[in-house]
């Protein structure tokens, strides 16, 4: 039997010693330590799930600016405007302060998401959103102090785009869990265009759940409306999160940790006969379980669960396979071919056997 640290690893009853979690507490998306103030935010917020933060942009000063635009890649294409880092950073200390004046007198408008598109191998496009700089610039530092918050907030098994995780972290706790614990059926998700998906009116609200300054969520209000210009026309967004935004992938974590990763977490705590593990990462995320009753429910409360907030899973990506140590015994009594393989983070997932016998997952990389 498997230790309770383990478990708690896996579906997010809080971290071991010497955890991931644990040691990028006082980190942020930049990878360096928090100042004092943004690190006291985060101790307010784990002392009280319930806080709501009344006053948080006072912490946008003219140093989370500069921090911010430290960390914009300098090679990066320019927005509409047409400002380049090299630009901007000609009279960096006058457009900081130029900029910082702006967000706290109201007077900061962001501008609409350049799009271009990109060949791919098949011969087709992918778009691609180009933010301008001030708005990259005040995205991030946004988003440091809403990470400040959320950390305290987020689950375990949530690994995509958080401070101090990677996907060889989300990868190495679905091994564990498939090595260690009862998995024997998963399921593999994949939610159909979730980024452009994302209903704006629900996501604000969740927010508000812990940001309480309007004026952090009218910035959040301004990003997601600001539009997309697109041949030199302007198109308006009413769903989805900003492409190519700094502030993207945190507004997905905290629409996902409200409708999939605290939901989840209850539904295997209210009805669940056997084990269930869970692992995310971003809007890519496996479960796995020991009883196909279990797999089966979920699967038909997790369609309904996602519609009731305008989202729906992909049929042909979503797959519930027969997987793990005891499905591959099962189908070999059967006289059945191994489990079926899934991917997750472009790995193929199958079950193998070591030269000694023994059962193993073992992980190969999609061909791209």
């Amino acid at each position: 039997m498997k230790s309770s640290k383990e478990t708690r690893r896996m579906e997010g009853r809080g971290q071991p010693e010497g955890s991931p979690r644990e040691k990028a507490r006082v980190r942020t998306q930049s990878r360096v330590a928090l100042p004092p103030n943004l690190d006291r935010v985060n101790a307010a917020a784990k002392r009280a799930a319930q806080t709501r933060f009344t006053a948080l942009l006072h912490h946008i000063d003219e140093d989370a600016l500069l921090r911010a635009f430290r960390r914009q890649k300098r090679q990066a294409s320019a927005g509409v405007d047409g400002v380049t880092m090299a630009k901007y950073e000609e009279g960096l200390t006058d457009n900081i302060r130029d900029l910082c004046g702006r967000v706290h007198t109201g007077r900061y408008r962001p501008q609409p998401v350049r799009r271009v598109y990109i060949p791919q191998a098949d011969g087709g496009k992918r778009p691609l959103g180009v933010p301008a700089l001030e708005d990259k610039i005040v995205q991030s530092a946004v988003a440091e102090v809403l990470s400040a918050v959320y950390e305290a907030d987020f689950l375990g098994f949530s690994y995509g785009f958080r401070p101090g995780r990677n996907p060889h972290m989300a990868l190495d706790a679905l091994h564990t869990a498939i090595m260690s614990q009862r998995v024997n059926w998963v399921l593999d998700a994949d939610i159909r265009s979730f980024f452009d998906s994302v209903d704006h009116e629900w996501l604000l609200r969740m927010v508000a759940h812990r940001i309480a300054d309007p004026r952090i969520l009218r910035l959040l209000e301004l990003w997601l409306r600001a539009g997309v210009l697109e041949s030199g026309e302007k198109r308006e967004t009413d769903r989805g999160t900003p492409q190519g935004a700094g502030i993207s992938p945190l507004l997905a974590n905290i629409f996902l940790h409200y409708i999939l990763d605290l939901w989840a977490h209850q539904w295997r705590r209210r009805h669940a006969r056997g084990r269930v593990v869970t692992v995310r990462y971003a809007d890519d995320f496996v479960m796995g379980f020991e009883s196909k009753a279990d797999a089966q429910e979920m699967l038909l409360a997790l369609k309904v669960r996602l519609a009731s907030f305008g989202l729906m899973l992909h049929e042909g990506k979503t797959r519930l396979i027969e997987f793990g140590r005891f499905a591959a015994v099962s189908r070999q009594r059967r006289g059945e071919r191994r489990p079926e393989t899934f991917a997750f983070l472009g790995f193929t997932h199958y079950c193998g056997r070591t030269r000694d016998g023994r059962f193993i997952v073992s992980g190969a990389f999609l061909p791209f």
